[in-house]
């Protein structure tokens, strides 16, 4: 089944479309309902910078890459797998499956709404269902929102930068941006 939704861009986009074209592409796959047994490995790779390999070369076509982020899935040991009705595959990440590569807000302060647009064409409110935190990393702090399933997405450095920006204007204590009623601090 080829991957046929365009991907979401929230760039130039309101708040107020992007969450109607979030709602409008209706969920991802199941795949938290879906149990088959583990089958191998599917000589898949997530590199840092959300490039996907297959057998050590790049996946070229963008459509093909957002197919399989939605079957997509983080076991409860960390591992990730890509996951059927029928199969189950590991997959290597390098750091987080996605990458949160535009943001789009509307608000200030605790009325602040903040949407992100994630490299697999897909897009999120921050809040609650998608709560935003800072990770200690060997690389140092990683900024981070939860998509689905245990996936994350880290937030590209202009995104985190301009968060930071706005908590230290705001004087938040500790430093912290606020979307969709809910408090994020961006310490880790």
């Amino acid at each position: 089944m080829p991957e046929r939704r365009d991907p979401l861009e929230a760039q130039g986009m309101s708040l107020k479309d992007l969450a109607a074209a979030i709602g409008d592409r209706g969920g991802p796959p199941p795949v938290d309902l879906w149990n088959p047994s583990h089958c191998g490995n599917s000589d898949m790779r997530i590199a840092r910078d959300g490039t996907w390999y297959y057998r050590g070369s790049p996946i070229e076509r963008p459509a093909m890459v957002r197919l399989f982020a939605t079957v997509l899935r983080r076991e409860p040991d960390g591992s990730h797998v890509l996951v059927t009705p029928v199969e189950k595959l590991a997959i290597d990440v390098d750091a987080t499956a996605f990458r949160a590569t535009q943001m789009t807000m509307s608000g200030t302060g605790d009325q602040r709404r903040i949407g992100l647009t994630l490299d697999s064409g897909d897009a999120l409110i921050v809040g609650p269902d998608h709560p935003l935190n800072l990770v200690a990393t060997a690389d140092g702090p990683s900024p981070r929102v939860a998509v689905r399933f245990g996936l994350e997405a880290e937030l590209a450095r202009p995104l985190y930068y301009e968060l930071a920006e706005i908590a230290l204007a705001e004087g938040n204590d500790p430093p912290g941006v606020w979307s969709d009623s809910a408090f994020f601090p961006l310490t880790s």
